[in-house]
């Protein structure tokens, strides 16, 4: 079941996705070459705090860190560790989800560590134009399917793949709500889309193939044959005006 949300639901999740954006800027001062990535989480952990926020990754089904922070073929859940060691034109995602008076934002963003490869960073570009066509079909009287195709349409058109085993999904007071919104699909399926409804929709994309494999750990997600992945997220509220996008 899809769960609406007031207009003081939603102002609780903006202010949780303006610090989370802020923080996210501000982490990029802490990404360079031989850091690691543990450390990152740890920074990450101290801002949340510092912010007045509740981590919903820390504790969820398990996980031990507040971030999630995937390397070049890491499509997504990359676990923090002392042995990820960044490297000069490493593709980083961060990810990370907290809450603030109950009501939670969902943020992940993409850097390159000193020069970008240019096919890759062809790859990051895609994955925003396709988030934002995610967001522009986030309106009144779509459908869900509809914003899966929109990024879907994006990607495709680019050349890159898409991560089929993992989506978007409703967010409100959980970090995981009805919808599940796919990065492919056909368009008019789905609940149609009301004020109140909010989703964080995170396109996944690779050079390579769509298949993924799970790391020992079992959280690690890589791309099967090696490809870099991106990935980017964003929480968004449907509202009366349009789509409101809750974490910039």
């Amino acid at each position: 079941m899809i769960t609406l949300k007031s207009k003081t639901a939603i102002a609780k999740m903006a202010h949780a996705g303006a610090q989370l954006a802020e923080m996210l800027d501000a982490v990029k001062e802490h990404l360079k070459v031989g850091a690691d990535t543990l450390s990152i989480d740890r920074w990450i952990g101290q801002e949340i705090q510092r912010r007045g926020l509740v981590s919903l990754m820390k504790g969820y089904k398990g996980y031990q860190h507040v971030s999630c922070i995937s390397v070049n073929d890491v499509i997504v859940h990359g676990v923090p560790s002392t042995t990820t060691i960044l490297k000069d034109g490493d593709l980083v995602k961060i990810d990370v989800c907290a809450s603030y008076n109950g009501y939670a934002a969902d943020l992940a963003r993409p850097y390159f560590i000193g020069q970008a490869n240019p096919q890759a960073q062809r790859m990051v570009d895609c994955a925003r134009r396709a988030l934002e066509a995610g967001v522009r079909a986030s309106k009144v009287g779509n459908r869900v399917s509809d914003i899966s195709v929109a990024i879907q349409e994006v990607v495709e058109k680019d050349g890159f793949g898409i991560v089929r085993i993992f989506a978007g999904h409703g967010i409100g007071k959980r970090m995981h709500e009805d919808p599940e919104i796919l990065n492919y699909g056909k368009p008019g399926k789905g609940a149609v889309l009301q004020p109140g409804m909010t989703f964080a929709l995170e396109p996944m994309i690779t050079m390579g193939g769509e298949d993924v494999v799970i790391d020992n750990d079992k959280w690690t997600a890589r791309t099967q044959d090696g490809s870099w992945a991106a990935h980017i997220e964003d929480t968004v509220a449907v509202t009366a005006h349009g789509p409101q996008v809750l974490t910039r």
